[in-house]
């Protein structure tokens, strides 16, 4: 589509010879050729400068006075421009944690942009994730027809191992009746004995409910959901019928369990502890030894140099 091209039409800067090209957007495109052909002519003195112009005309004109360099380049028409970020190859730095986004200075701002107006993602593809308030959570409830029977449950364990002998008998002293393991209720005064060596879904039934759409059923309604909420540190399930419904006032997969924390700018930083990357620390790479490198003659000893690095310095002493 035209939109999604850059159009340069009779491009004449320095050695150009009135080219006419399309580029497209969103791709990766190389300028190459021999040297002197016009590759930084086209992409630097044409496009970028011509970039550069737009955006310095929708400045004031006080602004422009103090930052110069807005000359038209040599070229008949420019279509389909966006705003444009030139770096040059000769200062980029060595240092990992210096990116494009870091060298131009929108890293930060993308990282507000992200904050304030992202959405969050399951990383296993269950969609967007969402956060939903106690009343969200019990108008959602009320949308069903009245004498509708719904369990409010506060997940105990989510596909975890053990057997949850201890935390069944808290369970029971702090007044709960029933709990739901691997999607069968079960009463506490039975002593549930789950197999500790398989993973298991375990509930606490907080309450179950017949609704009625009046203001009783609500306030019960409201109590059960944030005793389940508080129990569970942020996430419910509502039986109703063979339906099954998860909420969460976290940042959480309503589906598999997945959860983030609050959207922050930190959050999308690699240079803080939030945000870095847990296995290379927010630097990009990993640092590995080879094995090959190290020893790459398997079967010779230390002695006879099997090591590549004490090949040379190893000592030896024949004992008898």
């Amino acid at each position: 589509m035209a939109n999604d091209l850059i159009k340069v039409r009779g491009a004449r800067e320095n050695n150009l010879k009135s080219i006419d090209i399309d580029i497209p957007k969103n791709a990766f495109v190389v300028i190459t050729g021999l040297s002197g052909s016009g590759k930084s002519s086209l992409a630097f003195d044409t496009i970028y400068a011509e970039g550069q112009r737009r955006y310095l005309e929708s400045l004031s004109s006080y602004a422009r006075q103090f930052l110069g360099g807005n000359e038209k380049p040599d070229v008949d028409s420019i279509e389909g421009l966006s705003p444009a970020i030139s770096i040059d190859q000769k200062s980029t730095s060595h240092n990992p944690r210096s990116t494009v986004g870091t060298v131009t200075e929108i890293f930060d701002y993308l990282r507000l942009l992200y904050a304030r107006i992202g959405t969050p993602y399951c990383i296993k593809g269950h969609g967007p994730i969402e956060t939903q308030t106690v009343k969200q959570i019990i108008d959602k409830l009320l949308t069903y027809p009245s004498a509708s029977r719904i369990q409010i449950l506060a997940p105990i364990a989510t596909n975890e191992k053990g057997s949850f002998k201890n935390e069944f008998e808290k369970l029971r002293r702090d007044g709960y009746l029933r709990v739901r393991a691997d999607g069968e209720l079960i009463l506490l005064d039975e002593k549930p004995e789950l197999d500790k060596n398989k993973r298991h879904n375990v509930q606490v039934v907080i309450d179950r409910i017949i609704t009625n759409h009046d203001q009783q059923t609500r306030s019960r309604l409201f109590d059960a959901v944030e005793v389940a909420l508080k129990q569970s540190k942020g996430t419910l399930l509502a039986l109703i019928g063979e339906e099954t419904l998860m909420f969460s006032e976290n940042y959480s997969c309503n589906t598999c369990g997945f959860a983030i924390s609050e959207l922050e700018p930190r959050l999308f930083s690699f240079n803080s502890p939030i945000g870095a990357c847990e296995a290379c620390r927010g630097l990009g790479f990993i640092y590995e030894a080879d094995d090959d490198l190290l020893m790459p003659d398997k079967d010779l000893t230390i002695a006879g140099g099997g090591i590549e690095y004490f090949k040379n310095s190893v000592n030896t002493t024949s004992l008898d």
